[in-house]
């Protein structure tokens, strides 16, 4: 039997043990501080890990996580980055991660915000920032709030490229009970549909960490805030402000990656165009006006993962050559 099918089928019929939604047994890879904030009369916690660089060069880099994934994803590139000589700033957004998990009003505005006062805190002026996937929503916006303080733009495989608002429209209930519908099947067909050649040793951890939350009494808590998360995807696109981008930016893109959120409900014929993140990583760069683009082959949505040594080549080159 394939060794690939034989550890889906162990990953898929072992015994998990449930996660807290504050991921509070979970291992990161660095140590996790707290900052906290209040939002919309809320005392919340907003998790990072702040990674020294191995040999300072005097500069600072932001990972930003995306929708389905959190800082733990971020080990392997920020040792990466730290042996290159950068401070690595990763922080779990509010609604992600071990940070609070709160009902409130998303946006990117208000997690741009929170990353800016995160960098008050830690003294940094200025850094790199990069996104991947919502997270390089989140990394436009920053950019476009704070151009004095982004020195390059990363996007690794971004959503926001185009408008999902041409995908009905759901209410926050409707998204709601999508999320508590969650199972474990469906979990793992969503991590394994974000890598080509990469096998489940790649994304299964990343699954099982979902899994365990899912059999959290307090799930339906995370429920919530993912279902609010998707809501704030779909509510407030990034494409149209493109070319008001000031800094130097690296759209890094799997050639065949075809995520495109919130599209079940599409009707087949537009759903097929969506997604298509090479394509529309290309058309994006010719909308930005410092803009290059790296394609990885053979690679889906997650190339720090999937081709690692690829991302690392593409992102020190362009860090590199810093103006």
């Amino acid at each position: 039997m394939n060794l690939c099918l034989v550890a889906t089928l162990i990953l898929a019929q072992s015994t998990l043990q449930p996660l807290g939604i504050g991921l509070e047994s979970l291992p990161y890879p660095y140590p996790v501080h707290f900052l906290p904030l209040t939002i919309e009369a809320q005392d919340l916690r907003m998790a990072y890990m702040d990674v020294p660089a191995a040999q300072p060069n005097g500069r600072v880099i932001v990972l930003m996580h995306g929708k389905n994934f959190a800082g733990y994803g971020w080990g392997s590139t920020a040792a990466m980055l730290s042996k290159a000589g950068y401070r690595v700033i990763v922080p779990d957004q509010i609604g992600w991660g071990k940070s609070s998990k709160p009902d409130i009003h998303y946006s990117f505005h208000l997690l741009a915000a929170n990353t800016a006062r995160l960098l008050d805190t830690l003294g940094i002026a200025n850094a790199a920032i990069l996104g991947h996937s919502t997270g390089g929503m989140l990394a436009v916006r920053f950019a476009l709030l704070f151009p004095e303080r982004t020195s390059e733009l990363i996007l690794e495989d971004p959503l926001g490229l185009e408008d999902y608002r041409v995908a009905p429209s759901q209410t926050d209930d409707e998204l709601y009970q999508n999320e508590l519908r969650n199972d474990p099947d469906k979990i793992r067909a969503v991590f394994q549909h974000y890598f080509v050649s990469a096998g489940p040793e790649v994304w299964g951890p990343m699954a099982e960490i979902h899994i365990r939350v899912l059999q959290s009494g307090e799930y339906p808590r995370w429920a919530k805030a993912s279902a609010l998360a998707y809501q704030m995807i779909y509510q407030q696109p990034v494409r149209y402000e493109y070319k008001d981008l000031k800094p130097r930016t690296l759209l890094i893109a799997g050639e065949k990656d075809r995520t495109a959120p919130l599209s079940p409900k599409t009707p087949p014929e537009l759903r097929e165009r969506m997604g298509h993140i090479a394509e529309l990583a290309q058309q994006a760069a010719r909308d930005i006006p410092h803009a290059e683009v790296v394609i990885i082959p053979n690679c889906g949505h997650v190339p720090h993962m999937e081709y690692p040594d690829a991302f690392r080549e593409a992102l020190l080159k362009f860090l590199a050559t810093a103006r």
